[in-house]
């Protein structure tokens, strides 16, 4: 199947509900068409409805491409959730759901929760830790939030994100160079919970950059780590932390230029969406395209339901 290249192409192929559909069958079940429920493949193809059925008795029989994906029970055609995946993915600062809600022909309030189910397809689950084999890793931190006086969170966001009374959320990054980064949202800059997250990510043995915050002291007994002191100065040889503050900056661009309001209980969903671009991005020994973006989000779909109700924080509470 031949995949479109830029976003025009993508609007035009995408406006056909059988390319939408074809597209989405490709990448979702490449090995043929299988039951969500049961998992057989022996389905039939019921093209008056676009659904496909199972032989086997049992309930739900009858599905379509959206069930078990972010798009399930969604009144919305592939033909408007497509485009928007697209414009998400390649756009460099994210892109607005007042911008997706003027594209499509939606509701702000729709495109909104649109955003956020791509998102949560664009979520790296990978447990497996970075460095390692002669890889280097820097770790380090920054506040997420407005100016101290423009710092108005109710009680229920800063008991939700532990965050201090100034309205600062804390993010903890940790890149490996040439590689891929991590990142998290922490309740405070303790030892415990930095040495936590850097054990959690990282391969024992690895060299370890970090800037001179007390917090991290004691790493060097499972990590090669050296300091930087930004008191002094900001390189020193191969210590530095500059790569992470690269992230900071196409974070926080997106943050406050393009998103503006940002609640803390949703801050991890926004990581999620900066740091797919990040792993994604196009280097020299792999030379990403937005179409290839595009593909390997579509591949990430299932699986990864998000209710209203969750992403509003009215079932439970919205967790980091």
């Amino acid at each position: 199947m031949k995949a479109p290249k830029t976003l025009q192409e993508a609007i035009i192929h995408f406006a056909d509900v059988d390319n939408c559909l074809r597209y989405m069958v490709a990448h979702r079940w490449p090995n043929g068409v299988e039951c969500p429920t049961c998992g057989r493949k022996d389905v039939t193809y019921l093209e008056s409805q676009k659904k496909w059925q199972c032989k086997r008795a049992h309930a739900k029989r009858q599905f379509t491409a959206k069930v078990g994906t972010i798009f399930e029970d969604s009144p919305l055609g592939l033909e408007k959730w497509l485009p928007a995946v697209w414009l998400i993915v390649t756009s460099k600062n994210g892109v607005s759901s007042c911008e997706i809600a003027r594209s499509l022909g939606v509701t702000q309030k729709t495109a909104w929760f649109m955003l956020h189910r791509i998102r949560k397809a664009m979520a790296n689950g990978s447990l497996m830790k970075i460095g390692g084999n002669g890889g280097e890793v820097e770790a380090d931190e920054t506040f997420i939030g407005g100016k101290s006086r423009n710092m108005h969170l109710s009680k229920r966001a800063r008991a939700i994100t532990g965050a201090p009374n100034r309205g600062k959320a804390i993010v903890m990054g940790i890149l490996e160079r040439g590689g891929q980064i991590r990142t998290t949202v922490i309740p405070n800059l303790s030892r415990p919970i930095l040495h936590g997250e850097v054990r959690k990510h990282v391969e024992a043995g690895t060299a370890l950059y970090t800037d001179s915050m007390h917090s991290y002291i004691g790493l060097d007994r499972d990590y090669m780590h050296q300091i930087i002191d930004h008191a002094v100065r900001y390189v020193d040889g191969r210590i530095h932390t500059n790569g992470l503050e690269n992230f900071w900056s196409l974070l926080k661009r997106g943050l406050h230029g393009t998103y503006v309001s940002v609640e803390p209980f949703h801050l991890f969903r926004y990581l999620d969406e900066q740091v797919f671009r990040y792993n994604n991005r196009a280097t020299k020994d792999n030379p990403l395209t937005d179409s290839d973006r595009f593909s390997l989000v579509l591949s990430q779909v299932a699986g990864k339901r998000l209710t209203y109700a969750e992403v509003t924080g009215k079932v439970g509470e919205t967790t980091f």
